[in-house]
């Protein structure tokens, strides 16, 4: 993994607090960030102050990248979710890694293609009106690389913030969803079933 490769190459490792933004749109991207431990959010904010989540990255994974590669500004934050830690890999580190590993260069292809089916699936999703059609769509994909009984680990807010739902709503779907046994909720928290 390439995480194991910048910490034995004693690439430094920064600390940011819960609510610390990494990165505002507009700015210049300088460099991609993995993530050691912790979590990030990538939000839109509309006019109203109401977030959009992007997406949420967690430990093992990088963010910041596809803006790094076309030489445009961020178009979203980045928001510390949870305490965290992480190796900043400046601009020329970067494109020096993807020409010297081939395998963290497919690696990088394999990401940004789940993320572009991501933000297209979205796309359709968020042009939808069934709201319930929405969320158990959402769900699914999130689930989709999850163990048998693993627990999802997004709170109902943040499902809302992915779909463009109010929470309300979200909590109402969750619940029927789970009436009808198309999801199984444990201690009020999604887990996915078996097939």
């Amino acid at each position: 993994m390439i995480l194991k490769y910048l910490t034995d190459n004693h690439y430094p490792v920064h600390v940011y607090q819960k609510d610390t933004v990494i990165y505002e749109p507009g700015a210049q991207p300088k460099a991609v960030y993995f993530i050691k431990s912790g979590e990030v959010r990538m939000v839109t904010v509309n006019d109203d102050g109401k977030e959009f989540i992007q997406g949420i990255f967690k430990a093992n994974q990088y963010f910041g990248e596809p803006a790094l590669l076309v030489n445009k500004p961020y178009l979203a934050y980045t928001i510390v979710t949870k305490d965290a830690a992480l190796i900043v890999v400046n601009k020329d580190e970067f494109f020096k890694l993807l020409e010297q590993d081939r395998n963290f260069s497919m690696e990088l292809i394999r990401t940004l293609s789940n993320r572009l089916f991501y933000k297209s699936m979205m796309l359709e999703e968020l042009a939808n009106e069934q709201a319930e059609h929405r969320i158990s769509t959402l769900i699914s994909y999130l689930l989709r690389n999850l163990e048998e009984g693993a627990v999802l680990d997004l709170t109902r807010q943040q499902l809302a913030d992915m779909s463009g739902l109010r929470v309300e709503t979200v909590i109402r779907i969750v619940k029927k969803l789970s009436e009808q046994h198309v999801l199984k909720l444990q201690r009020g928290k999604i887990v996915k079933m078996q097939i």
